[in-house]
């Protein structure tokens, strides 16, 4: 098949999946042309069968801001046209789903259908979706989509619930890449950052709100009080200068480090003991997924989809959102117990194992598959 794939390219997880999916459709012989405003950050260098077209989104004197949904949809017609594509799959529905609408007409208008897969992440449902100034658009656009996928249950179930939708969800799970994500030996590095044997607790996201990043200092600081640790807090956004301003009114200043975004993740993760991720919502929760890959227990809130990864008492605990008091305990629980943490840490990996790419790609193909057989061209 020759399939594009309309992705955010930044460090978010529907960009990270987005182009996980397309490498591994490629590594299989699928065509995938990748179309988005910058190459994605795991797009590092050349890949059989994978091609990357730019939108060129000139700003124009008579616009406030540049009109990205318009180019986006003129470069979609011409790979389309051009590439011979049979298939979209976009990741987000605000704006690609939209957009996909508007150039799958434009297309029609020429005598040429193509089918639009629309993949929702989560934040375009829950936060973006909910917005009333988008949210008839969101609802629009899945309606109008060939296909629609969620990557959980529970997302499935928020779509559902907050729009009138006429199309059948699927759910495709997001996955991992265990050529990547795996526990590796980097004895070395843990040193450094743990001289004297300090337990390694970790957090990785965008740090915005719905994260909830003080919550992971709080969790530390009464960890910290019973176990001798380290925290590693990964990636950056708005709340990080709260966030390191915590850190110094408690004084955790020396044992809390603000690495900032990072590409090799699966490196810092290979020497962590546990990862903290009490989001308030999290439609799935793929970096707690990616920790697990690196056979690291979980304690996580037990919103969106986050149960559907971490099982409570088994891969790490769950708690209600806020409940800083009790995800404290179970961590030090955890990490006092070394009997219970080997066999997390086992069942950390063998949960992953559910989600390899592997197993997951296949179910995309089929997907495909299913909706290129059904596509028939209508004029609305």
């Amino acid at each position: 098949m020759k399939i594009g794939i309309v992705c955010y390219p930044t460090y978010g997880g529907s960009g990270v999946v987005a182009t996980e999916l397309g490498l591994g459709l490629a590594r299989k012989g699928h065509e995938v042309h990748f179309i988005t405003y910058r190459r994605p950050v795991r797009l590092s260098h050349f890949h059989e069968n994978v091609f990357y077209h730019e939108v060129d989104n000139e700003d124009y004197p008579l616009f406030e801001y540049p009109p990205y949904d318009t180019a986006l949809a003129s470069t979609i017609v011409d790979v389309v046209r051009y590439q011979n594509l049979d298939l979209l799959h976009v990741h987000y529905a605000i704006p690609h789903a939209a957009v996909a609408y508007m150039a799958k007409k434009i297309l029609l208008s020429q005598g040429r259908y193509v089918p639009v897969v629309t993949t929702l992440h989560g934040t375009d449902i829950t936060l973006v979706g909910n917005n009333r100034a988008f949210a008839p658009v969101v609802e629009f656009s899945i309606n109008k989509s060939d296909g629609v996928t969620a990557v959980s249950q529970s997302l499935k179930d928020d779509t559902l619930r907050l729009f009138q939708i006429e199309r059948d969800i699927r759910v495709v799970y997001n996955f991992i890449n265990f050529d990547r994500f795996r526990k590796t030996d980097k004895e070395h590095f843990k040193k450094i950052i743990a001289p004297n044997g300090e337990r390694i607790l970790a957090h990785t996201s965008n740090f915005r709100k719905v994260k909830r990043v003080e919550d992971v200092i709080r969790i530390f600081q009464q960890v910290y009080k019973k176990v001798p640790s380290k925290l590693l807090m990964i990636g950056d956004g708005p709340e990080r200068q709260n966030a390191e301003r915590l850190c110094r009114d408690i004084g955790l200043c020396d044992e809390v480090r603000f690495l900032g975004k990072q590409d090799a993740i699966e490196e810092l993760l290979a020497i962590c003991d546990l990862f903290i991720i009490p989001s308030e919502s999290e439609s799935f929760g793929l970096s707690a997924l990616e920790a697990m890959a690196c056979e690291v227990p979980v304690i996580s809130s037990d919103s969106g989809g986050l149960p559907e990864v971490n099982i409570h008492g088994v891969t790490g605990f769950t708690s209600p959102p806020g409940n800083v008091d009790e995800m404290a305990r179970y961590a030090i629980d955890l990490m006092q117990n070394e009997e219970m943490l080997a066999r997390f840490r086992e069942n950390a990996l063998n949960q992953a194992r559910r989600f390899d790419l592997d197993n997951i790609l296949p179910d995309y193909e089929a997907y495909y598959e299913e909706v290129l057989e059904r596509s028939v061209i209508k004029v609305e």
